[in-house]
């Protein structure tokens, strides 16, 4: 009997083996074939300086609304105005809800479905106290060492200058498009873009504008950010997660802090915050995460491209070995963070309420319902109210397939422009104005075409914000030969 089960066993093994290593061996290359085209002769010196100048407009969008600076956003407007005077002369512009942008350059060919480039003119404010750590100065928009500094240099004025600068060029050399090309360009996009992009994107709709496609930021060109790539990797966004926050609201008797019950307010919140903490939503592959290892394990050695060519038997070791960073953790689950906690009026005195503000970043294939019923389980204490906040509300995003022509077409394009770059569709874990667009088109894609390394991440929305003089060239002519693609 012994024997038999160990000849089952071996058979078992084999078979097995055979099976992954059949797997491994072909899970063949998704990279589209692309002919390198010739280097578009630019100005980069010249397309720094362009750019340092819009970054010394303050365009800050503030949670409070009453502190948004319109003299700001008037003068970066007259800025681009003066900047790209081709652009303002060849393209009809529409101001929508106060300081929105929606540029429209009508093409030849009616029956063309337009496409659309997004981008915002707003920035997150400076942390305050923090402006002496910046190597160059947040709004001085300078050029040294070979970078462009200041806010919004990443996020996201390298994109809206760098379009403009793509179809300045096009006009310069007198070629004009096929097809009609939208610029959108939302103007609180740091605080949701209820103002600027969803207005725009409202307007298109009423005039059943359906593009082919909607670009916007989002993904990157990555240097050095996946491990056992070292080619550079472009991160193209085909969903984000859905948004909400949670209010829990403990209730208890108040009274004097030298006679404290059992329970007090702070303590019952602190108790279901740490449930939630210890007890958050399952890690899960799928979607757009499923469809970037399918893009990343191919161009990986044979170990990491066995594991992720064999999820099936080994999904659970690569969930946890992917998943130990904040970073890979939040691309395989909607993540729970808590973030506000308001209680209390004087230190000797019991406050009779408490409340917390839990913030949860949602998984495609989760839901806001799913969320608060989550929360709501996981918190198990009818003295604490459970309410997703009003206008945090927001489900993930629609996927967009990386077999639609759209996202074939911007990996061809990337390729094009950076040869060597290995493209791979991603999990936006943020938001960006684009979920605004979505309801006219299933193909939207995040991307910008500019080199990034680990080290800018904690530039966004941090200190030291900076993009590269070369690598903003690089994105600029990214625009350029997708517009080149799909417009002319």
């Amino acid at each position: 009997m012994k024997k038999t089960i160990g000849a089952a066993l071996l058979v078992l093994v084999l078979v097995l083996t055979a099976v992954v290593l059949e797997r491994t061996f072909t899970f063949r290359s998704r990279q589209p074939a692309a002919a390198p085209v010739a280097v578009e002769p630019l100005d980069t010196a010249a397309l720094a300086q362009r750019l340092a100048g819009a970054l010394r407009f303050k365009t800050v969008s503030y949670q409070d609304s009453t502190q948004f600076d319109a003299r700001e956003f008037t003068g970066f407007q007259a800025y681009l105005r003066a900047t790209f005077p081709r652009v303002h002369a060849a393209l009809k512009l529409e101001k929508v809800n106060g300081y929105g942008l929606l540029y429209e350059w009508t093409g030849s060919d009616p029956n063309l479905p337009p496409i659309i480039l997004l981008a915002h003119q707003d920035v997150v404010p400076v942390e305050p106290g923090t402006e002496s750590r910046w190597t160059e100065p947040p709004f001085e928009g300078r050029i040294a060492g070979g970078y462009v500094w200041g806010r919004g240099a990443l996020d996201d004025k390298g994109s809206l200058v760098g379009i403009l600068e793509a179809v300045e060029h096009i006009i310069a050399a007198e070629a004009k498009p096929r097809r009609t090309v939208y610029l959108a360009f939302g103007y609180d996009e740091e605080v949701g873009g209820r103002r600027g992009a969803a207005h725009i994107a409202e307007l298109l709709a009423s005039r059943n504008v359906h593009p082919e496609l909607v670009l916007d930021e989002g993904g990157a060109l990555t240097t050095g950010m996946v491990a056992g790539i070292s080619a550079p990797v472009a991160l193209v966004g085909i969903a984000e997660k859905g948004y909400v926050t949670v209010a829990l609201t403990a209730q208890a008797e108040g009274g004097h802090s030298s006679m404290p019950p059992d329970e007090t307010a702070v303590g019952m919140l602190a108790v279901g915050i740490t449930r939630l903490e210890h007890h958050q939503m399952p890690r899960a592959i799928r979607g757009p995460t499923a469809a970037m290892f399918d893009y990343l394990g191919p161009e990986m050695p044979f170990g990491p491209r066995l594991v992720m060519a064999n999820r099936w038997l080994l999904g659970g070791v690569l969930a946890g070995k992917f998943g130990a960073t904040p970073q890979g953790n939040a691309m395989l689950r909607t993540t729970t963070a808590p973030t506000v906690l308001q209680a209390g009026i004087k230190e000797n005195v019991l406050p009779s309420s408490a409340r917390a503000l839990v913030n949860f970043r949602i998984l495609p294939g989760d839901s806001v319902q799913g969320v608060v019923e989550h929360v709501r389980r996981t918190v198990r204490d009818s003295r604490i109210s459970v309410e997703p906040l009003p206008g945090t509300m927001n489900n993930p995003s629609a996927v967009t397939s990386v077999d639609a022509e759209p996202f074939q077409l911007l990996a061809r394009t990337i390729r094009q422009v950076v040869p060597e770059a290995v493209v791979a569709p991603w999990l936006v874990v943020g938001g960006t104005d684009s979920r605004h667009y979505a309801r006219l088109t299933p193909n939207v894609l995040r991307f910008v075409g500019a080199a990034i390394g680990r080290d800018d991440l904690r530039r966004v929305h941090g200190t030291d914000e900076r993009v590269g003089v070369q690598a903003y060239g690089t994105a600029v002519r990214v625009y350029l030969q997708l517009l080149k693609n799909v417009a002319l």
